[in-house]
């Protein structure tokens, strides 16, 4: 329906992630606007830096920017302009927090000093920019550019992170790909409509159309509009935006969340349920997340040792497919085996005999399990979950020291997309993270983000549903009394604006007429 994108005006890790070009560290930086005009030439002068969505394969380091709303007021965005962003944007993370889950554990008063001020209330984080490198240096280098920009312009740096460093939030792929709780990360990413993806790319990424979800035909990209402001959305409508339309266009929402994850109650209930869960700790595991720990997903390979086969043949057709002299049908392999990671729907497991309804992956991401087994609303089987869909972008942080215990700062910094908060985000949290009913789980929580109260198992929560299956005769597993293993410690609701918008704003033309 769309047409191609304009990738020059969008800013980048917007609709193709930093991951493919291998960018494997990042740092958030923060900055408060006391002076709308020193802030609007600090905004001029960092728009010469920022990278966009056009593919970047040989850069060695990233730079992006967005906005709160309370910062694109202090930049003097006009009023009427300011009106027409969503009443969730302009309130802010906090002020949201009993829709999203951020209460008791997660609640702001446990975050980072660098989101809240002296009494706790006051939003005080106006500007974020991003730095994503491909070593070290280069992220220290182009931090430094940055920072004396912002002493040249007299716009504050924010700090008071947790951890080693106090200025800025430091992220990066950990050893392995693996993330703390010791799954494989990044495996799946969202496939938006007018990048110039192939017929492929839609795989596993894309919506389902209800065809073999192996092959290309069983997908499609996503409408731009979902992520993109300016564009049609899956509805064939444009999402509401602020004015004028300049101002919005290929802009984007982005949530920001600091998560700590909570490696010590992780591993200690997991031991101790696993002894009692058939199939032992590691299918445990896997009922949790929708995949094992070594990302093979649950509804096509339901046993540990076909998913450790998979993987064994996945990681020798990647070391055929890389070695000198490697042949067109050594890389053919290697990429055929690769979709499998992510070339399946829920239509072939209606009753959740593979992968729990409320499984983390199928939670998130339900594809057209939504459906239970029906076609889809006009003939769409995705139609209940492909307008909830976001780009997921974010690394970990982080080092665990004791996986014994849950204090220490690790955890994944992760950034959502979308055009929409509350339709898509605010949702998503709510509805499908921090309660059940759409997946006929009544108050049941995602059992790895979901908010469970406090960590001590005498007053944790949480409960989840392992069905049973039928066929075999195999009864239902009730896991009770689960803590929560995510915490909140940061965050807040940007605007990434265009590459016109940005300049807009730093030059301060932005008429809303």
């Amino acid at each position: 329906m769309s047409t191609q994108l304009d990738l020059a005006d969008i800013q980048g890790n917007t609709v193709v992630a930093y991951g493919r070009y291998g960018f494997p560290a990042a740092r958030f930086v923060f900055f408060r606007v006391t002076s709308p005009e020193d802030g609007r030439l600090f905004v001029a002068e960092i728009a010469s830096l920022v990278t966009t969505s056009v593919p970047c394969p040989n850069a060695e380091v990233t730079t992006n920017i967005a906005f709160t709303y309370e910062g694109l007021k202090r930049l003097d965005v006009p009023e009427d302009s300011l009106h027409g962003f969503p009443d969730e944007f302009s309130m802010g993370m906090k002020a949201r927090r009993d829709i999203i889950g951020d209460t008791g554990p997660n609640h702001y008063e446990h975050w980072d000093p660098v989101w809240n001020d002296e009494d706790k209330k006051l939003q005080h984080v106006h500007i974020m920019i991003s730095i994503n490198g491909k070593e070290e240096q280069y992220l220290e280098s182009r931090d430094r550019k940055i920072q004396q920009m912002a002493q040249d312009h007299k716009v504050t740096q924010l700090v008071g992170h947790r951890g080693l460093q106090s200025d800025y939030q430091p992220s990066a792929v950990l050893p392995g790909g693996k993330e703390h709780f010791g799954y494989s990360d990044g495996i799946s990413d969202t496939c938006v409509r007018g990048c110039g993806e192939s017929l492929t790319d839609a795989i596993g990424a894309g919506k389902p159309t209800g065809g073999d979800p192996r092959k290309p035909e069983g997908w499609a990209p996503l409408e731009a509009g979902e992520f993109i402001l300016g564009h049609p959305d899956e509805s064939y409508a444009y999402p509401e935006a602020p004015g004028p339309p300049l101002f919005s266009r290929n802009g984007t929402y982005m949530v920001y969340r600091k998560l700590h994850q909570n490696v010590g109650s992780f591993n200690s209930y997991l031991e101790a349920e696993g002894a009692r869960f058939p199939g032992g700790k590691e299918a445990l595991a896997a009922k949790f997340t929708g995949r094992w720990r070594n990302g093979a997903p649950l509804v096509s390979f339901p046993t540990e040792e076909s998913a450790n086969q998979f993987i064994k043949q996945l990681t020798n057709a990647q070391a055929n497919a890389r070695s000198q002299g490697a042949s067109q049908q050594d890389k053919d392999r290697y990429a055929e085996l690769q979709l499998q990671l992510v070339a399946f729907d829920y239509a072939g497991d209606p009753q959740g005999a593979k992968c729990p309804f409320g499984a983390h992956t199928r939670r998130t991401n339900p594809r057209s399990a939504l459906e239970f087994g029906n076609k889809g609303a006009f003939g769409t089987p995705g139609a209940l979950s492909n307008r909830r869909r976001m780009l997921r972008r974010g690394l970990p942080y982080g080092r665990v020291a004791d996986p014994t215990r849950d204090d220490g700062d690790h955890g994944v910094v992760i950034l959502l997309l979308n055009a929409d908060l509350s339709r898509q985000f605010e949702f998503v949290q709510q509805q499908w993270i921090n309660y059940g009913n759409d997946f006929r789980l009544a108050n049941d929580q995602d059992p790895l983000l979901g908010n469970n109260g406090a960590n001590e198992n005498c007053r944790a929560q949480g409960r989840m549903v392992i069905e049973g299956d039928a066929a075999t005769g195999k009864p239902p597993y009730f896991c009770s009394r689960m803590p929560t293993l995510v915490e909140t410690r940061g965050g807040d609701y940007f605007f990434v604006p265009s590459m016109t918008c940005l300049r807009m704003i730093g030059l301060g033309i932005i008429d809303p007429t």
